[in-house]
């Protein structure tokens, strides 16, 4: 896949505790970003924070919150993200979802072993 150029960074902030269908919500939109074609997905842990309920979230030890923000970033040229935008209506509940324009300089990936498939499976 090449990816160069103007495109767009999806973001969606959830916790790590929100599910869809008993799995982890972030799992579920890597696995359909992935099986649309996107050009990838990241999930980023975060250690603080809060959203809409306005409440703070941490990873202090004394802490009574264990639900951090997670931070699932997508990147890929416009009309793919547009396109699945609507997947997010049906899964993201309660968080944010933010688009912002980019510009790639460099997508290289690495080939994957021979005998494996995209995820690593033999």
């Amino acid at each position: 896949m090449r990816l160069q150029g103007s495109a767009l960074r999806l973001t969606i902030f959830v916790g790590e505790h929100d599910t869809w269908h008993r799995r982890p919500l972030y799992h579920e939109i890597v696995h359909r970003a992935h099986q649309q074609g996107l050009a990838g997905a990241s999930v980023l842990h975060g250690i603080e924070g809060y959203g809409a309920s306005s409440r703070i979230h941490t990873a202090r030890i004394l802490s009574l919150s264990e639900d951090l923000p997670l931070a699932i970033i997508i990147v890929d040229a416009s009309d793919k993200i547009r396109a699945f935008l609507p997947q997010l209506d049906e899964l993201v509940t309660e968080g944010l979802v933010i688009l912002d324009e980019v510009e790639v300089i460099r997508y290289v990936g690495r080939p994957a072993p021979s005998g494996e498939d995209d995820e690593g499976r033999p």
